[in-house]
């Protein structure tokens, strides 16, 4: 998600320049928020970013095909994104795991019961119990 988000602004910015249209803070404040929704709405979807980048062009008033302009270059680009959406990931899990540190130790130093299943159980007892159930179903027949 991340690395979609950095290359649809990027993309669109690239775009902008292509063409000489000026960008002011706000357009590309826009572009920042377009980008950021649609990376969501597209992650785990094999080349969304290419049909995202349409919503992201015309928020700024850019034509839609001016995508094509990045097309050539769209496939080595989707390999950099991959690796940004993994390496955001893998931070992200390393710091979960690094402020649950205390939390992981704690469960870590509790003492384990033993649990005792059905099968641990005097087999002796158990078939007891259950001659006695044939036996009260006997009767009742």
């Amino acid at each position: 998600m991340d690395g979609t988000a950095l290359y649809e602004a990027v993309a669109a910015i690239f775009i902008a320049q292509v063409r000489g249209v000026s960008l002011d803070l706000g357009r590309i404040i826009a572009i920042s928020i377009t980008a950021t929704a649609a990376s969501i709405g597209a992650a785990g979807i094999p080349q969304a970013g290419l049909v995202t980048m349409v919503m992201v062009l015309d928020t700024v008033g850019l034509p839609a095909k001016d995508v094509t302009l990045i097309l050539a270059v769209d496939w080595l680009l989707d390999r950099f994104r991959t690796a940004i959406n993994v390496m955001g990931d893998a931070f992200g899990s390393g710091v979960v795991h690094y402020r649950s540190l205390k939390e992981l130790n704690q469960i870590k130093s509790m003492p384990t019961t033993p649990r005792h299943s059905v099968a641990s159980k005097d087999k002796d007892n158990l078939h007891g119990s259950h001659e006695n159930m044939i036996q009260v179903q006997e009767n009742n027949v």
